[in-house]
């Protein structure tokens, strides 16, 4: 048997019944009664939390494991998106409300971007059309925080079994699902395992075959600082396109009561190529750089410079099979360009729960009906990710950059067509064609960009 703090998991036959034999939910139009073996998500981050939230409010249980206990640590940029909060809004908008009450964040409301001239490009974050958040577009907060709001809102739910501290030691097919073996020799037998355990996924890479691709793939390392100076007073987060490291860029996050995520993160493939030691050229960065050195030049760090990986949307898998799901980092969703995850993440989770509905619904747990989740997927977030590499491929050119950045910061109505496109996915597409800017070169100062 598992235990937790608050039910039992008991053997039924072949079967994990959930604290108490299932039965149909009145709020829901899916009859647990004929299917009552639960998706098993494996992961408590953003994707496997979204999940699992999701399926509760499908009404399906499910039981979410992590080998971690919240709160917990996560090395990350801890920026959070506008996905996030607007996904969590459709859901359920007491959730945000929530968030907002809690401590620990900052409101973001646009992006500073670095040419490596020096060049400042700002980007204020315009709120999509019919948007009703009580809140900012985005937010920075550290994933100790983050990560356990999302646990504890999932605890919130009578459908969802968390089982933390339990690590999973292994998988094992059955005809019917799935085995998911775990420390102590506990098993749960499970019709549909919705994969979230992050970017060194193990099933992910030795069971769904997810390859490790430098081009595909990018390293970053990250600090928390204290006292950093010249952050900007209106909540915007920075980020430094440094002749040296492109295609990659050097962050600077904030965080309440002075403190702040700092970072550097560049492509794989470019760190073997080039021979980068990410922790060496941060310190150069934070150390030596001209102007951003200045910065830090009484800041005290806090902790480590801890490193990590990130597994790009940049490439083209397979991400799902009989009885199974990958989702977030697991499924290699992180944004080429941004890095960022939370937000694919979340999307994945919201996606893999409408799929298990669909499997449970018609009885269906196969690869072939399993297509539908990848489909939707790439319908979601494929456009963008295809978009953000090719804008990862321009990132390559300094000079490009630098006359990109001379553009945008003598016309404001490019920085007024830049900021929509943050929610307007299809003007965002003029960005990577040539002729949008030598449009802009003639406009005059202040015109409005079409």
């Amino acid at each position: 048997m598992i235990k937790n703090s608050r039910t039992e998991l008991r053997w039924g036959i072949g079967v994990v019944y959930l604290g108490r034999k299932p039965e149909t939910n009145p709020k829901s139009t899916t009859c647990l009664m004929n299917d009552p073996t639960p998706v098993c998500i494996v992961g408590a981050g953003p994707a496997g939390t979204s999940a699992a939230l999701k399926l509760a409010y499908h009404g399906i249980r499910c039981v979410l494991i992590d080998k971690a206990t919240f709160p917990r640590d996560k090395v990350c940029g801890d920026a959070i998106s506008g996905k996030v909060t607007t996904l969590l809004n459709r859901l359920d908008p007491a959730i945000i409300r929530r968030f907002e009450a809690e401590p620990g964040k900052v409101d973001i409301w646009g992006i500073q971007f670095y040419a490596p001239n020096g060049i400042p490009m700002e980007i204020p974050f315009v709120p999509a059309p019919g948007s009703d958040l009580p809140g900012a577009p985005g937010y920075v907060s550290r994933r100790w925080d983050f990560d356990h709001f999302m646990v504890r809102e999932v605890e919130r739910r009578p459908e969802v079994e968390v089982i933390l501290g339990k690590a999973v030691k292994g998988y094992r097919p059955l005809p019917e699902g799935w085995e998911v073996q775990l420390e102590g020799g506990e098993v749960i037998h499970t019709r549909l395992l919705l994969v979230a355990d992050g970017a060194h996924s193990r099933f992910s890479r030795h069971v769904a075959g997810l390859p490790v691709e430098k081009k595909h793939h990018a390293g970053a390392v990250r600090a928390y600082y204290r006292g950093v100076t010249g952050m900007d007073p209106r909540g915007f987060i920075e980020l430094y396109f440094l002749k040296e490291l492109t295609p990659g860029y050097f962050w600077i996050f904030p965080l309440p009561n002075g403190a702040a995520n700092v970072g550097l993160g560049m492509r794989s493939d470019y760190i073997a190529k080039r021979r980068v030691n990410l922790r060496k050229a941060f310190e150069q960065v934070v150390q030596a750089h001209p102007v951003l050195s200045k910065r830090f030049a009484k800041a005290e760090r806090e902790g480590p410079v801890q490193g990590y990986g990130l597994p790009l949307g940049s490439g083209r898998y397979r991400l799902s099979g009989d009885h199974y799901m990958l989702l977030g980092d697991a499924a290699h969703l992180v944004d080429p360009l941004t890095g960022e995850g939370i937000g694919n993440g979340f999307y994945s989770g919201f996606i893999a729960a409408d799929q298990a509905k669909a499997c449970i619904e018609a009885g269906d747990f196969s690869a072939a009906f399993m297509q539908a989740y990848d489909r939707r997927i790439d319908r979601v977030l494929g456009g963008e990710l295809r978009l953000s590499y090719r804008m990862q491929r321009l990132a390559r050119y300094p000079v490009l950059v630098n006359i990109i950045a001379r553009i945008i910061h003598s016309n404001q109505g490019v920085v007024d067509a830049i900021s929509r496109m943050y929610t307007d996915f299809e003007y965002r597409k003029q960005l990577i064609n040539p002729l949008f800017w030598i449009r802009q070169m003639f406009k005059k100062s202040g015109s409005s960009a079409q």
